[in-house]
């Protein structure tokens, strides 16, 4: 609650002159201040007015300040234009106080309400702040594809409190029912997104800014994931009936979609769909129910959530240079600015989980499991974790080799901003490992 308090008294701050950094400053003291309430259990503590924490939600939470803090970071643009930054910096308070309320929502109503509230800021960041006049359409296709399975969910909520008497998370209890799984899961498999609903996402990404492109990569997919990980208490019986059918379609998906990465030449699109190839893993990790799974699943998402972001941050360095997010007219750019290469590196080969990044660790946990589950999945697994390497290398190998492209008249070199922001991302993607067993504790 004392963070809550703390963002809403910050909000009058930003139409204040000039406090633009400020706000970033503030930001990081929340973060520090946040990291210190660590607990190590699956007990809820911190308990005030139906919110708590317990390690899963402080996880999720601690991810979410540190890409909004990230986001302003990278925004810089929007200040020195003056482009309404300070509605900007209005939108992102907003977005973060739905997003903490929703992970430390102890109440299942409480958390259905703040998910469907962090949808608005998001829309309003990509038709506010994108750069093509497509974003409206983009926008659209988020905000209905997320509404039209809303509305089962919420009738399924009221069923569930009419059958159980509350909507506490501690007190659910295994319900079987075919219909009720899909009408609570099917709001988490688009937020996720599965694969054959995840349209939407490379549409979001692609005319979203950069600050847009990175909550969504960094939080917003995480919604679906930390949502299925609280109610999957449901159904523990009927789950083992139907959880087959996701993971088949998850990984089934995750191989055609590693494939159209292959041929992307939008670097943003290709970030984007493999968001949805990794993601596709995870909710096959969290699908098969069982302890690795679930592990893997977190450990993905942090990781992801880091990654991705990254990833977003150098596609948008480099198209604030070019004005072009083509890859094949970003190439050489080893010749132009050396220096950037080194963190392309990093994160390309964090993406292709190669250690000691997190998601090395999020992928041996959830590959194990989807084993233990049935060996036919090692055929899929091979093949997504084959094409992950092949379009992150073929992401490096195109951006940062060849010939520059010739119609380049003036370029910026890379600032100490810029170097920031791609230390944070890339720092506790890979510090993180050596303490991750704090990761497994939560279950």
């Amino acid at each position: 609650m004392g963070l809550i308090f703390g963002l809403v008294f910050t909000i009058p701050l930003i139409f204040i002159d000039n406090v633009f950094w400020m706000v970033l400053m503030i930001f990081f003291f929340f973060i520090f201040k946040f990291m210190l309430s660590l607990n190590y259990s699956l007990m809820f503590v911190n308990l005030s007015y139906c919110m708590g924490l317990d390690l899963l939600s402080f996880y999720m939470i601690l991810l979410s300040l540190w890409i909004c803090a990230l986001m302003i970071l990278a925004s810089e643009m929007l200040y020195k234009l003056n482009y309404y930054w300070e509605m900007f910096l209005f939108m992102i308070i907003v977005l973060l106080i739905s997003l903490i309320v929703t992970f430390s929502a102890m109440n299942m109503f409480v958390f259905y309400l703040f998910f469907e509230v962090s949808l608005v800021p998001t829309l309003l960041l990509i038709i506010g702040w994108g750069n093509q006049p497509e974003r409206i359409m983009a926008g659209v296709y988020l905000l209905f594809y997320t509404l039209l399975v809303s509305l089962p969910m919420m009738l399924a909520l009221f069923y569930l409190y009419k059958y159980i008497f509350t909507l506490e998370f501690y007190f659910f209890r295994s319900i079987n029912s075919v219909i009720l799984y899909l009408c609570v899961n099917m709001v988490f498999f688009v937020k996720i997104p599965m694969f054959l609903i995840h349209l939407w996402l490379p549409k979001a990404h692609v005319e979203a800014p950069i600050s847009g492109s990175m909550i969504l990569a960094g939080v917003m997919l995480k919604l679906g994931g930390y949502g299925l990980l609280r109610v999957m208490k449901l159904f523990l019986e009927i789950g083992m009936k139907i959880n087959f059918i996701m993971i088949v379609i998850s990984l089934i998906g995750g191989v055609i979609i590693s494939l159209i990465c292959v041929r992307q030449s939008d670097m943003k699109m290709m970030i984007a769909y493999s968001s949805v190839s990794h993601m596709g893993l995870m909710l096959g990790g969290i699908m098969t129910m069982n302890c690795w799974g679930l592990w893997g699943a977190l450990v993905l998402m942090l990781a992801h959530g880091l990654c991705s972001s990254g990833l977003f941050c150098l596609a948008n360095m480099a198209y604030e240079r070019s004005h072009s997010r083509s890859i094949y007219l970003n190439k050489g750019m080893l010749n132009l600015m050396p220096n950037l290469s080194l963190w392309w590196f990093l994160l390309c080969s964090s993406n292709m989980a190669a250690p000691p990044s997190l998601n090395l660790l999020g992928e041996i946990l959830l590959i194990n499991s989807l084993f233990i589950y049935s060996k036919l999945t090692a055929f899929f697994l091979f093949f997504m974790v084959f094409y992950s390497a092949a379009y992150s290398l073929f992401l490096y190998a195109y951006t940062q080799h060849g010939e520059y492209y010739s119609g380049l008249y003036s370029f910026s070199q890379i600032n100490m901003r810029e170097y920031l922001l791609l230390f944070f991302h890339w720092v506790p993607l890979n510090v993180l490992l050596l303490k991750s067993e704090y990761l497994s504790l939560w279950i």
